[in-house]
């Protein structure tokens, strides 16, 4: 039997014994099949929004635009999701001047090799891109204080629009619930102390704040805030499958719209898994998200949901860039382990979250209970060093697991860790209506 993964721009396999039980947790996302083509899909979205105006009439007399776009580390379809905002963004105003602003929330700024991969020449050509930078208070304007008491800094270019939009795609999200909508504003255009502030230890440990849930989540609950004071006016999102296709796309107010696209995504994302699952092996569904052990945490945490206390789980994600937060990897370089870690975090006021912080929650949560193998292009030390079990290859993870467990045990296979919703966070409703997401 052979296992396949998503990883960087290819693949891994391994051959496993066939008489090994190996169950493959397969979403309903990779057996879907999208009635039109990916450009039809976003057409008739943009022709028919839910809950708002077309693009064009909400154009019409506004003449600087700020049309937000995901960074470096999303597999947005920007290609074609920018060229039908600006067709619309034109039809309204043809004077109308427009500036793509990436959302970069705290990542590293997203550089020109990138853009031109992201947008094409054409679009860099036409259209001026400004990069946000967290950290650059004095271009940030202040919009007062969030449910969750988090102060609200904004991006001042987005801030003094006359007409703020965005694009972005909808998957489940380890503690946002979804990604897209609202994140585009925050974390994607906010200050590093909005950022933190909503990312603080208290919120991420709320039970709510978990994968596929938007229900009473207290993160999500301060994004949407956060956006409906920016003013972000319109959305176009999309649903991708496993091979980065469009399979969905949803237009229009930037609550209808996301909830609308975050219903269909749970629909098709959701899977039930059969334990007990001693070794639980998946990946970040290849590059762009398994560019570094930071962003691998959203893969592991979908794994640890269904994985035995004191299981394995063996993450597979090239890594290319390395740990992805410095301050993320001195926490687990030169901390005590996972409990010290956690109380350390825990112990922080939520106006003083530290870098990466929630990052480095998540991950020494799931520590604290698991063994998490790593299969990396990383020279193993950088693995060891953060207290994870490096591996060159699927298979000598499959034996380091084998290892640790004394002798071998039944695999679960969770091929894309991002987009897999387990049943344990996504309860599925047999109804004939259409699945629903709930927001506040």
């Amino acid at each position: 039997m052979t296992i396949t993964l998503p990883y960087d721009e290819g693949f891994l396999t391994a051959n496993v014994d066939p008489g090994r039980a190996v169950q493959t947790a397969h979403s309903e996302l990779h057996r879907y099949t999208p009635p039109l083509s990916p450009e039809e899909l976003i057409r008739q979205a943009m022709e028919h929004p839910i809950g708002s105006p077309p693009l064009r009439q909400l154009a019409r007399g506004k003449n600087r635009v700020v049309l937000i776009a995901s960074d470096h580390t999303r597999p947005v379809p920007s290609r074609l999701l920018v060229p039908a905002m600006l067709e619309q963004i034109y039809q309204g105003n043809p004077d109308a001047q427009v500036t793509i602003l990436i959302a970069t929330g705290c990542h590293r700024g997203t550089t020109p090799e990138e853009l031109e991969k992201k947008f094409g020449r054409e679009i860099l050509d036409k259209i001026p891109v400004v990069i946000h930078d967290s950290t650059q208070s004095d271009q940030m304007v202040d919009l007062g204080v969030l449910p969750s008491g988090a102060p609200l800094a904004v991006n001042r270019l987005a801030a003094e629009a006359d007409l703020l939009v965005a694009e972005g795609f909808i998957e489940p999200h380890f503690f946002a619930g979804f990604s897209g909508g609202r994140k585009s504003v925050l974390p994607g255009i906010c200050s590093t102390v909005t950022v933190y502030a909503n990312h603080c230890s208290r919120l991420i440990d709320h039970p709510a704040a978990r994968c596929g849930s938007l229900t009473d989540n207290p993160i999500h609950r301060d994004m949407v805030e956060g956006a409906r004071r920016a003013g972000l006016a319109f959305i176009l999102n999309v649903v991708c499958g496993p091979d980065k296709q469009v399979i969905g796309a949803f237009a229009g107010d930037f609550r209808a719209a996301h909830q609308e696209g975050a219903a269909f995504a749970g629909r098709l994302c959701s899977t039930r898994v059969q334990g007990p699952c001693p070794v639980v092996i998946t990946s970040n569904g290849g590059y762009p998200l398994d560019q570094n052990i930071y962003q691998a945490v959203k893969c592991i945490s979908t794994a640890a949901r269904v994985c035995s206390p004191g299981g394995v789980i063996i993450a597979a994600a090239a890594c290319r860039d390395g740990h992805g937060g410095q301050v993320f990897y001195d926490t687990f370089a030169q901390g005590g382990g996972p409990a010290e870690i956690l109380r350390a975090i825990r112990a922080v006021p939520a106006t003083e979250t530290r870098p990466d912080q929630w990052q480095s929650q998540i991950l020494a949560r799931v520590m604290e209970n698991h063994r998490v193998i790593l299969v990396s292009r990383q020279p193993g030390e950088l693995a060891a060093r953060m207290g994870l079990v490096p591996a060159g290859s699927l298979e000598e993870a499959i034996g380091l697991a084998d290892q640790l467990l004394g002798g071998p045990q039944p695999l679960t296979v969770i091929p894309d860790g991002v987009g897999t919703i387990t049943v344990e966070t996504w309860q599925r409703r047999k109804t004939s209506s259409r699945f629903k997401a709930k927001e506040e």
